[in-house]
């Protein structure tokens, strides 16, 4: 559907269809299945994170047995905060794309 778009519009419609994939039938994840995509899908940004107190608090906020999903807005507030405090976003700030 975005074979035109940006690479920012392609990079969130991916995002969209990666939580789509994983995702129950009412469109939310639970915790569990939340950690298992971020660990399988993205892992070069959590990676090294784990010493951090704010990662820390987020996956053990994942790891409470609760029955409460995430839905698409929660999951997308997750992964800026994971990319934010990631040191691969150091990294990608250093490179220079040229065009």
């Amino acid at each position: 559907a975005l074979g035109k778009g940006s690479d920012l519009e392609k990079a969130f419609a991916t995002a969209a269809l990666v939580y789509n994939n994983y995702a129950d039938p009412e469109s939310k994840l639970s915790k569990a299945e939340t950690k298992s995509l971020l660990q399988s899908q993205f892992w070069h940004f959590i990676q090294g994170q784990e010493n951090k107190p704010k990662y820390q608090e987020i996956i053990s906020s994942l790891d409470e047995e609760s029955e409460n999903k995430i839905n698409f807005e929660d999951f997308m507030i997750l992964l800026v905060s994971l990319t934010l405090m990631s040191d691969l976003l150091q990294e990608i700030k250093n490179v220079k794309t040229t065009k």
